[in-house]
């Protein structure tokens, strides 16, 4: 019912009352309000108090009411004259209900006097206070005047000072309270202005001691030095807010490590300083620690494990390889004969799988590297390696190889990764095909100003790659038939490495099926550097890797040739290996063999005949003293005799190690005869 606009004014309740009493009821027609001109003053009651009023009776029926009674609530006056009041309150529903409005008035007549309601919501936003004043002559109740008080104005702007009184009583006491982290807020230049308990307990000093003084004190040293406060609050006045980690201190000079946020702070526009949020994040960090060094701890230990796995199950086959290599080098009856091949190709393959288990742990753990300055013949390296695969290929297929003529004579790369995955893909195309072809592919793809990109091709006519398996073709550990009667074995391996290998060469691989009938197309890219006038080549690489990837047939023959009057230490602990080595290098010409059955034992025979040996084969894992320390050795005593290990680690680190530790070269176990006699033709002759 009484909602209202504002209002600035109040009704002369005793003009109005005289007036009313001496006409009666009715207006004299002579009575009028100084200053009103010829309205009464019933007239201008009506028509301009600011308040919205209504007179009643005695018996509660209105007998005037205002202009702006009647438009706050939307009534005309023949709806209110005449119209008892609390039947108006109820038919219209207007607010305060009937009860409402009975306490006020009766409040009013009991008390003889002016009596309001508290503060009450009307329509909508609204809010008002409903006043009722009561007119007696002597104990008769004459009129009663109810006036509405519009409240709106106040009680919002009550509202809004309680809202931010309490906004502002939560945050400090939130504030303040909080003990696990440090709250503060700096001024404009990075000077503490406020310091919650959290920040006290954290950071050990007092509001007292810290209020006022710079945050760079929290910083240590080097920070200072490279102005990391100034920097931080320079970002975050460019960014609005600035997050950071590190190494912060306490008043007693230790340090914590700290998750740290700054904000900007502005109001209206300005800015007016930062806030500050520092978290204590000490034993995450060491927990992070402590797992980062569990994980490193890890890694060596599986490298450990790694290398010992390989040597273990290297050594004797070394022992084993090398002497079916001499067996098969006497005279055998056929049947004998095809023994020996099946053991040859038999420990072929199961060095392949110790191969392909190490590369791809080196892979997946990083520490797999590639070279890139390498000389490398493309067309030589690929003749050279379907040469060697031609004699495994089933009979009925034909194996071929066309060569771009573009393709560069030599460039810069690894040319044993490459080979190694050349040879893989030809490898598997020649396990999957029964009959047909198999056809390789050498083109020069892209060129700029330091590279070559080439791309080499395998398309088979083999069994194919269902679509299903496509997906997860160069995943690893994924083969496409696990049962118990799979007819081609395999560790699953090969195809994820040749993906791990091709992407550390600047390429790619990928698989698309044989367009013109059944088979597969497996092909990959690798990025070469180009070779000029101002690159410096490594002869003596370019040379080795000639001689590896492209065998001389006279090999033998020039070893055989070199061997008659040279002297070798030979250095093994193994006697299967001792005797397999000695029976191979007697095979090969030498007659002057000594044997050091430890690192020791090598080193003393060198310094006592500094000058007899010309060649000394090293094994690395030896008792007393190892390989490398024998190197070592021998290298303090000025002895310049070339030392070749005879290693079964294959890790490329520690080969890299031996080199650097005095070693000449390295042939690893098992041995292939091939890779000796080229270093023994690098180094005899």
């Amino acid at each position: 019912m009484f909602a209202s606009t504002p209002l600035d004014s109040t009704f002369d309740i005793q003009n109005f009352t005289a007036h009313n009493m001496m006409t009666s009821g009715e207006v004299a027609s002579n009575s009028t309000n100084p200053g009103s001109g010829s309205r009464s003053i019933d007239e201008a009651f009506a028509a301009f108090t600011p308040i919205p009023s209504v007179l009643l009776d005695a018996a509660f029926r209105i007998i005037q009411v205002s202009a702006s009674f009647l438009a706050l609530n939307h009534l005309t006056l023949d709806e209110c004259l005449g119209s008892n009041v609390y039947d108006l309150v109820r038919s219209r529903t207007l607010v305060p209900g009937p009860t409402a409005l009975r306490l006020v008035v009766d409040s009013a007549i009991a008390a003889r006097n002016v009596y309001a309601t508290s503060e009450q919501q009307a329509t909508g936003r609204c809010h008002a206070n409903l006043r009722a004043v009561p007119i007696f002559e002597g104990n008769e109740l004459l009129y009663v005047l109810l006036e509405v008080q519009d409240t709106t104005a106040e009680h919002e702007s009550r509202c809004a000072v309680n809202d931010q009184l309490d906004r502002n009583d939560t945050y400090r006491v939130l504030v303040d309270t909080v003990k696990d982290y440090a709250i503060f807020m700096l001024d404009t230049q990075g000077n503490v202005r406020t310091w919650n308990s959290g920040a006290q307990l954290l950071k050990g000093y007092k509001p007292e001691e810290i209020i006022g003084k710079h945050f760079s004190v929290f910083y240590g040293e080097d920070d200072i030095i490279f102005e990391k406060p100034r920097k931080e609050l320079e970002i975050c006045l460019r960014d609005g807010k600035v997050e950071d980690e590190g190494w912060r201190y306490k008043k007693d000079g230790s340090k914590f490590w700290a998750n740290v946020t700054i904000t900007c702070v502005t109001r209206n526009g300005v800015h007016i300083g930062f806030s500050k949020v520092t978290r204590d994040l000490t034993e995450r960090k060491a927990a992070e620690s402590q797992v980062v060094a569990a994980y490193e701890e890890s890694a060596k230990l599986k490298s450990a494990f790694l290398a010992n796995t390989s040597h273990e199950i290297r050594t004797p086959l070394h022992g084993m390889l090398s002497a079916l290599t001499l067996l098969m080098d006497t005279s055998l009856t056929p049947e004998q004969r095809e023994l020996g091949t099946m053991m040859e190709e038999s420990g072929s393959i199961l060095l392949q799988v110790i191969n392909d288990i190490l590369d791809y742990s080196k892979l997946s753990s990083g520490i797999f590297s590639i070279s890139s300055d390498t000389a490398v013949s493309i067309p030589n390296l690929i003749t050279s390696i379907v040469r060697s695969i031609q004699t495994t290929v089933k009979p009925g297929v034909s194996l071929a190889t066309s060569l771009d003529l573009n393709l560069p004579t030599t460039a810069f790369g690894d040319p044993l990764r490459y080979r190694q995955v050349v040879q893989n893909l030809i490898t598997n195309a020649v396990k999957f095909t029964e009959s047909g072809s198999i056809d390789v592919h050498a083109s020069l793809v892209e060129e700029d100003e330091t590279s070559f990109t080439i791309r080499t091709e395998i398309t088979d006519t083999g069994i194919g790659i269902e679509d299903i398996a496509i997906g997860s073709l160069f995943n690893p550990f994924t083969q496409f038939d696990t049962s118990a009667t799979k007819r081609y074995k395999g560790t699953g391996l090969g195809l994820s490495i040749c993906k791990s290998l091709a992407e550390l060469m600047g390429g790619a691989i990928g698989f698309h099926p044989n367009p013109k009938e059944q088979g597969s197309v497996f092909w990959f890219t690798a990025k070469l550097g180009k070779i000029n006038t101002l690159n410096r080549v490594d002869r003596l690489s370019a040379k080795f890797e000639a001689s590896v990837l492209s065998p001389a047939p006279d090999s033998l023959e020039l070893v055989r040739e070199l061997a008659p009057g040279k002297r070798v230490l030979l250095a093994e602990d193994n006697f299967i290996n001792q005797k397999v080595m000695l029976m191979m290098l007697k095979g090969l010409g030498f007659a002057n063999v000594d044997i050091a059955m430890n690192g020791a034992e090598a080193v003393d025979r060198a310094k006592r005949k500094p000058l007899f040996y010309d060649l000394i084969l090293m094994d690395i894992s030896m008792p007393v003293l190892d390989g490398v320390g024998a190197a070592i050795q021998i290298r303090e005593a000025g002895i310049d005799v070339p030392i070749i290990a005879m290693t079964a680690n294959a890790l490329k680190e520690d080969v890299a190690s031996y080199l650097a530790q005095g070693m000449n070269d390295y042939v690893p176990k098992p041995v292939d005869r091939q890779i000796l006699l080229k270093a023994f033709l690098r180094w005899l002759r």
